[in-house]
């Protein structure tokens, strides 16, 4: 089958995929040129385009009384935009607020929106609007035949397909779009830093971007946000017309506090403040202690963080909330726009502003043609004139007496036709003399204007000088000081766990069942808290709520939780095996809490073990992470806690009733494995106890209900070689249940004769 087969007149059969791109490709340019894309020459979209000019047409002009949306919107999609009210309204909207727009085209009365809410704006019955003044650079020079008309939607009227816009809106505004198959984000600019940029390409054709980038340094937001990209990403993105674009909120100190006064483009101060509450409730920014919203009419934005204490690094913690919440955006930049050529393209700074240029010139000579042709129009009508007033009794003779004196005139005195008309419509009170001296003043005025004009187009430089003028007049005009600061700050960093949780002295509560809680402060009593029936405490840690908690389980696995994270100690606790994947049969043994540079002793209960620091035993894996290889039938024992290994000695206590003691610095340090021997055993002997002690600290042995107290002056004689037996112990003492480094002495303890 061929692709269009003929069946019969006005019919023909198509196959069906050409069809669907056919169709599809016209929908897409459709979408692409008259909804999504906006027109380099004057910066709008089909609809705002229309909007404007519906406006204008209503003489809603920025001196008249504003009328009610809803005739605005009737008449766009009642004469030149047939779609929904809706979306014609919302894009009315948009133009007019003040937070959205650089310079907006709209001047609205009524709800229009919040930062906190731009869709929040009232039903357009409600609101009125005229145009802003800044719309006039757009339309001024509409009537002076410098664009072109085209039939609107049903032929009944014109509509212009461009707006003769004096400044290059395109970069002014911005805007934003999705069409088929492409996009563009286009942010606002300052107008006096882009009028300066335009006049150096204009003295300058050849300037590239770096060059007009030190007159148009970045864009500028309507919010006062800072712009933190650095300046050569900035250069590379105008240079390629596309990149990434960063903005951050600017922030003071007031009284302590921190005041956010400037939001990125696009950001909700409620939306802020809930990310930051949201942390807050989630105990991950304790750090702040309240939060609130003291925006109103003279501070649109005001965002007051109280910090917990002077103490908080206030750098760090804006850090922080700028890497985790909308404080700090990034934004697309897709300079993707219809051209003067009508193609979509994605376009550089250079080429933006050159074929803007390039199009303004052409304007500009069209409004002076069309200028020319109004002033010898009228010269040729007062040529007539004078005509008449120098043969007025003739004039008067052949409109009096003759039957068609237009005809008349033209041949007795050679007029045109326009000539003849004009002055045929000549009033009486016009026949005086001083009507003569008009009308040659006149002449003389326009004459000068007619050489002027005619000399202005005869020179490009002369043309091009005119525009730069008035590029000039309009910056002033409508134009104003830079809102967003470009400035170089580091990169956002959020705090770590251990930083942004608040760092509280707790004791870690572990029983014997696996049930885990926090206490607040030390020397808790932890054997008079409540527990379950049938379970009693296991073990206790001290630190703080910032630092790293690891367990150790009786398969010779280590895990993690943090430790701001547990139940408190008002009540009984959460089992560990609800945060954590033990495995079978395992259970927890011991409890590590501190910095993780802290070094512990693990070791099992067949003789072996190690030093390892803490922050090697720490894992994100709910699994945990293997430490301790034990040996066959051996277990884990309770670890002790290292803090000089130099000058530490480790006491090891075995069931055969025989002491070890030798310095902590003979054990490696490593991260896993089964360790070196810590003492001989033989048979079935295994490891009863384990403590390290400091130079001069006794050591408590315990056997059942006794105890025995090594003194430091005693402990000498059971050190030996690490692995090898050690000494018996005394009788009584040979089945050992724990030991354990004799307590400091009190100051009430003290001897009264030396003090000791």
């Amino acid at each position: 089958m061929s692709e269009v087969t003929e069946v019969a007149g006005d019919h023909e059969r198509l196959p069906l995929h050409v069809f669907a791109e056919k169709a599809y490709l016209d929908y897409s340019m459709y979408v692409v040129l008259d909804r999504a894309l906006p027109h380099l020459a004057d910066g709008l979209k089909p609809v705002q385009r229309r909007i404007i000019f519906a406006m204008r047409e209503l003489a809603l002009g920025p001196n008249a009384k504003p009328k009610k949306s809803a005739r605005t919107v009737g008449d766009v999609i009642g004469k030149y935009h047939p779609h929904g009210d809706s979306a014609c309204y919302e894009a009315m909207v948009t133009m007019a607020q003040s937070f959205a727009y650089r310079y907006p085209l709209v001047d609205g009365h009524g709800n229009w929106g919040s930062p906190d809410d731009p869709k929040s704006f009232a039903a357009m019955r409600y609101t009125e609007a005229k145009l802003a003044p800044y719309a006039q650079a757009l339309l001024s020079e509409l009537d002076q035949g410098t664009v072109e008309w085209i039939d609107n939607f049903d032929g009944s009227m014109k509509e212009p397909v461009l707006l003769p816009a004096r400044l290059p809106n395109i970069l002014v505004n911005g805007t934003t779009g999705i069409a088929v198959g492409m996009a563009t984000d286009i942010p606002p600019h300052n107008l006096r830093e882009l009028v300066a940029a335009c006049l150096h390409l204009l003295a300058h054709p050849e300037a590239d971007t770096a060059a007009l980038c030190a007159h148009l340094p970045a864009p500028d937001f309507p919010t006062g946000c800072e712009i933190i990209t650095p300046p050569e990403e900035l250069r590379k993105l105008y240079d390629s017309g596309g990149g990434q674009l960063r903005a951050r909120a600017r922030w003071d100190r007031e009284d302590g506090n921190i005041v956010v006064s400037h939001l990125p483009q696009q950001v909700s101060p409620a939306r802020v403040l809930e990310q930051i509450a949201d942390q807050m409730r989630a105990k991950k920014l304790p750090l702040v202690e309240d939060l609130r919203d003291e925006s109103d009419h003279e501070n649109p934005v005001r965002l007051v963080i109280v910090p917990r204490s002077n103490r908080v690094d206030v750098d760090a913690l804006m850090a922080h909330l700028f890497a985790t919440t909308d404080l700090e955006k990034s934004y697309r930049v897709n300079l993707n726009m219809i051209g003067t050529d009508g193609r979509p393209q994605v376009k550089n700074l250079p080429t933006i502003l050159g074929e803007w240029l390039e199009w303004r010139e052409g304007v500009l000579k069209r409004r002076l043609e069309h200028r020319l042709e109004k002033v010898l129009a009228r010269l040729h009508v007062l040529e007539g004139l004078l005509t008449a007033f120098l043969n007025i009794e003739e004039v008067i003779r052949i409109i009096r007496f003759e039957d068609e004196p237009k005809q008349v005139l033209m041949e007795t005195f050679s007029l045109s036709d326009r000539q003849a008309e004009a002055i045929l419509e000549l009033k009486l009170r016009h026949l005086q003399k001083l009507e003569e001296m008009k009308i040659r003043g006149e002449q003389e005025e326009l004459n000068a204007e007619r050489a002027a004009l005619e000399k202005r187009l005869a020179s490009r430089d002369a043309l091009r000088a005119l525009l730069a003028e008035e590029l000039e007049a309009d910056a002033e005009a409508y134009g104003d000081e830079r809102r967003c600061p470009v400035v170089e700050r580091s990169a956002a960093q959020a705090l770590s766990a251990s930083e942004v949780v608040s760092a509280e002295n707790i004791t870690v509560v572990l029983s014997q069942a696996g049930w885990i809680r926090a206490a607040k402060g030390h020397s808790v009593d932890a054997g008079n808290l409540s527990y379950r029936a049938g379970d009693a405490l296991l073990r206790t840690a001290e630190g703080r709520s910032n630092q790293t908690l690891v367990l150790l389980a009786s398969q010779g696995r280590s895990y993690q939780l943090p430790a701001h994270s547990l139940a408190s100690a008002r009540g009984q606790g959460e089992p560990v095996s609800g945060r954590l994947d033990l495995g079978d049969n395992a259970r927890m043994v011991d409890v590590l809490l501190g910095e993780t540079e802290q070094r512990y002793l693990l070791a099992s209960d067949a003789g072996y073990g190690f030093v390892a620091r803490l922050g090697e035993l720490a894992t994100r894996q709910r699994a945990g992470k293997a430490c301790l290889t034990l040996p066959d039938r051996a277990k884990v024992l309770p670890s002790c806690r290292i803090r000089d290994a130099e000058q530490q000695l480790l006491a090891v206590a075995s069931t055969a009733g025989r002491l070890l003691i030798f310095p902590v610095a003979d054990l490696p340090e490593l991260a896993r494995g089964k360790g070196n021997k810590l003492i001989g055993l033989r048979d079935e002997e295994k490891v009863a106890g384990l403590a390290v002690v400091d130079p001069g600290q006794a050591l408590v042995v315990t056997s059942g209900k006794r105890t025995l107290t090594v003194k430091s002056a005693e402990i000498e004689g059971f050190q030996g070689n690490r692995g090898s037996r050690g000494k018996p112990l005394p009788r009584g003492f040979q089945r050992v249940d724990a030991l354990a480094p004799a307590p400091p002495r009190s100051p009430s303890a003290a001897d009264p004769e030396t003090g000791a």
